[in-house]
């Protein structure tokens, strides 16, 4: 059986500390004071989550946290993960931007003007990206790259010598 476990001894400094923060405004705050304080008394992690009606696995994250952090564990973190990375890149940005300037028939796509999913079917195939992503997938790595979705019909421009002459608006 494992031992139990409790908080260090704490200093006078940090049980002041501590004492303080219970009257914080953020319950995260709180609720860890009151987690180690508890324990310091000589609570039991079990006894600790009955009596602040929480989980033991919450008491148990709260003291490893004390002993890896000190007082800094009293302000909650970000839950976003730290490894993220878009999957468009700068590295991608010049053949991305062409590619748009082309038509999807050239990729092997059924229709002539470009959708969020073509577009990703297009950069999975070409190997751009090592899954096929969502269309806002492809619309969030466009707008990173400083290129906004519209409709292609007003702003994509064609290899075709006459191509500005065939989008005149017609007069009549």
């Amino acid at each position: 059986m494992k031992p139990p476990s409790f908080v260090r001894t704490l200093s006078a400094a940090e049980r002041q500390q501590l004492q303080a923060r219970l009257r914080s405004a953020d319950a995260f705050t709180v609720r860890r004071c009151q987690i180690l304080l508890s324990s310091a008394q000589g609570l039991r992690p079990p006894q600790i989550a009955c009596n602040l009606a929480c989980a033991v696995g919450t008491v148990h994250y709260a003291l490893r946290a004390f002993a890896r952090e000190g007082l800094a564990c009293l302000q909650e973190k970000s839950s976003r993960p730290h490894s993220v990375h878009p999957y468009l890149d700068q590295q991608h940005t010049d053949a991305l931007k062409d590619l748009l300037h082309h038509s999807p028939r050239l990729f092997g796509q059924p229709t002539s003007l470009w959708t969020l999913a073509r577009l990703a079917q297009v950069c999975h195939a070409k190997g751009w990206t090592p899954r096929l992503l969502s269309g806002e997938a492809i619309r969030q790595a466009l707008q990173r790259l400083g290129i906004r979705w519209r409709r292609a019909k007003h702003w994509i421009s064609s290899p075709d010598p006459a191509y500005a002459r065939k989008k005149k608006p017609a007069t009549g």
